[in-house]
């Protein structure tokens, strides 16, 4: 005799999935609504596009803006042509063996380190061995080495994805290796990829640990050179959260908390819009 009722299973399932789903959007809205209740006060055109003044006190953010995508645009070309080529390299070019069990290992690994010890290592290896200074290179190079694992692994799973007849159909008529990568594998495996790249841009933007020590807390000029100090938004809110005592110091770090939720907002829908536009595309 059966004692489990599958449809009564089926149904008590089916509610969970409905409970976590509806939280986990509920527990969202109630962020994005607490951020902006606090921060849209701040919010405005002079806030968006001036120079802070009186240690971020007044004025705005636009070197902090500035510099937070400047980052992400440094870490970015850092890791995608490495993190990609390694997914390439990994998934075509070797069989499966200890060196590729010992390269996925490092890179979950390194994935699941925190954030301060990617901090510490650009500190150790820039500024004391290097002997350099606090800069948009070396910071950007920092988020570089942390969202590296999450582009590589990303792209690889994307490039494993692409089907085999479609492979091997381009080696039957004649095409090489690289050429089969090139005009197959690529293309079909580009949504993926792209989903890495925004992930790790997204995750590069909103970090502060790593550059908390390479960049600079107070108001710089925008960096007119990769070796020039810059600012950074996540940095900015900490410091004016560590001046607590006043509350418009309070009230402007939710003003930045705004625009960064909302830089990640639209970097999801950005990712979103495009794997829909690339699956179109390679599907014709």
């Amino acid at each position: 005799m059966n004692l489990i009722d599958p449809e009564k299973t089926n149904r008590i399932a089916i509610t969970s999935l409905w409970i976590s789903a509806i939280s986990i959007i509920l527990i969202l809205l109630y962020i994005i609504f607490y951020v902006f209740q606090r921060g849209f006060p701040v919010i405005g055109i002079d806030f968006l596009l001036w120079w802070p003044s009186n240690n971020w006190l007044e004025g705005g953010v636009l070197p902090a803006i500035v510099g937070t995508l400047l980052l992400g645009v440094v870490a970015l070309l850092f890791a995608v042509p490495i993190g990609v080529g390694a997914s390439i390299y990994l998934s075509e070019f070797t069989k499966e063996g200890r060196l590729t069990k010992l390269i996925r290992t490092g890179a979950d690994s390194l994935n699941a380190v925190p954030s301060i010890v990617f901090g510490l290592f650009g500190l150790t290896l820039f500024l004391f061995y290097l002997n350099m200074k606090p800069c948009l290179l070396i910071a950007g190079l920092t988020l570089g080495f942390m969202i590296l694992p999450t582009i590589m692994r990303t792209s690889e799973v994307a490039i494993r994805a692409v089907p085999v007849p479609d492979k091997e159909g381009s080696y039957a008529l004649g095409a090489t290796k690289l050429q089969t990568i090139r005009r197959i594998v690529l293309p079909s495996a580009l949504p993926g990829i792209v989903t890495g790249v925004i992930l790790g841009f997204g995750r590069a933007v909103g970090e502060t640990a790593p550059i908390i020590w390479l960049v600079s807390f107070w108001p710089a000029n925008l960096p007119s050179s990769p070796l020039e100090p810059c600012n950074a938004l996540t940095v900015v809110m900490y410091f004016l959260i560590s001046e607590a005592q006043n509350p418009l110091f309070i009230q402007r770090a939710f003003g930045i908390a705004l625009i960064l939720l909302l830089m990640i907002l639209i970097s999801n829908y950005i990712t979103r819009t495009l794997n829909n536009y690339l699956t179109r595309n390679i599907r014709r």
